[in-house]
């Protein structure tokens, strides 16, 4: 941490070397070239990054210490609201007209407006979260810890979703379709499922899938109706919300591959997808795979892709040094830790702090006195 409080100190930095540390990489051309987007940051874990749509050079980025925002496209980070937002931020997102946006961490759910991050009103298991989801009409989805949440005032307040699931399911993935209307899509104890209603009621959409568990499900911004899908090292596509699905091309070079963030032209022909061996890109619709090497950390965890809001073609990729499933783990564990901390041990905590500050000042000013009246003693004799 101390290495990147004096990185974010420094006004002139070089770019860090990818293969020692995880970071932020955008391309600008569908995943064919990378280059490095947070120049001069040391970071063990970059967990995810949200694009402006108003503003592509601004760019607010979730690391495994808080938040980073960059009003230049990358070339200068600085660190956000560290006196609340504690932690690894795995969620973050822009309102459409790019005025407020939405962070979670272990510390809470918190709104940024008119220059501020302020507290939203949010169950405890809405942080940490997994994903935040923002619709055209201003509604926003949150994927906590395990449950599904929202907000229909921009933030401000989120309450959780009665979802009618069975007892103790889990939510790990969510995307949201919005054209040619609002359809949630999520991946439940590693099925495939869709919601038409807001997130109550949930019918499983895996025709074409198999029984294999999926690890992600992501919407396709210029492509209405498609619908991303992975699981079992294969890449699938529905062009009707999840209904159907079919294959795309062959599976990934290694068997075991988990599957993060998924990226395609309109054609289908170029995907690009984020897993846990790192990045993969296939040029003739999937028939063939390479690992994406380059400027990128070959040996590093990949993250969600994020693309521009203005310009589809344009991705970014986080890369992790820490396992996402141990940042996960330990943000949990600090989530846990805030909640059982309640006012009470709060004060109490205070309380023993300051009783402690007086006592401290009781005896230096006790120590002062003796050594005061030890010199005139000494002094006054012959």
């Amino acid at each position: 941490m101390l290495t990147v409080a004096l990185t974010l100190a420094s006004a002139t930095v070089e770019a860090h070397d990818p293969s020692a540390y995880g970071g932020l990489f955008r391309s600008r051309d569908l995943g064919e070239t990378w280059l490095n987007a947070d120049v001069g940051l040391l970071l063990n874990a970059t967990l995810t990054v949200a694009v402006d749509p108003g503003d592509s050079n601004h760019l607010l980025m979730g690391t495994d210490i808080g938040l980073l925002r960059s009003s230049n496209g990358g070339r200068n980070w600085a660190p956000e609201a560290m006196d609340r937002i504690v932690g690894a931020v795995f969620a973050l997102n822009f309102s459409p007209d790019g005025r407020s946006a939405v962070a979670a961490a272990p510390s809470g759910v918190f709104r940024f407006e008119d220059g501020h991050w302020a507290n939203a009103a949010a169950p405890t298991a809405a942080a940490p979260a997994r994903a935040i989801a923002t619709t055209a009409a201003g509604r926003i989805y949150l994927l906590g810890q395990s449950e599904l949440f929202v907000s229909d005032d921009g933030g401000q307040s989120f309450s959780r979703i009665p979802a009618m699931l069975p007892e103790g399911s889990e939510i790990t993935a969510l995307t949201v379709a919005a054209r040619p209307r609002e359809v949630l899509l999520a991946v439940v104890d590693g099925a495939p499922m869709a919601s038409e209603d807001g997130g109550s009621q949930w019918r499983r959409r895996a025709d074409g899938l198999g029984n294999a568990p999926i690890d992600t499900v992501v919407s396709d911004p210029e492509v209405p109706d498609r619908v991303w899908a992975a699981g079992a090292d294969r890449i699938y596509i529905s062009d009707d919300l999840g209904v159907a699905w079919r294959q795309v091309g062959q599976a990934l070079p290694e068997p075991g591959t988990s599957v993060r963030g998924i990226a395609a032209d309109p054609a289908a022909t170029t995907l690009v997808v984020t897993t846990a061996r790192g990045m993969y890109r296939s040029a003739d619709g999937g028939s063939t795979w390479a690992l994406t090497e380059g400027n990128l950390p070959v040996h590093l965890e990949a993250g969600p892709l994020v693309r521009d809001p203005g310009e589809p073609r344009t991705l970014y990729a986080a890369y992790s040094l820490m396992p996402y499933a141990e940042v996960w783990r330990t943000a949990l564990e600090g989530s846990n830790l805030l909640a059982r901390t309640d006012p009470i041990s709060l004060a109490g905590g205070l309380a023993f702090v300051l009783l402690l500050l007086i006592l401290g000042t009781l005896l230096v000013r006790w120590l002062a006195r003796r050594r005061t009246a030890g010199a005139a003693s000494g002094g006054a004799s012959p």
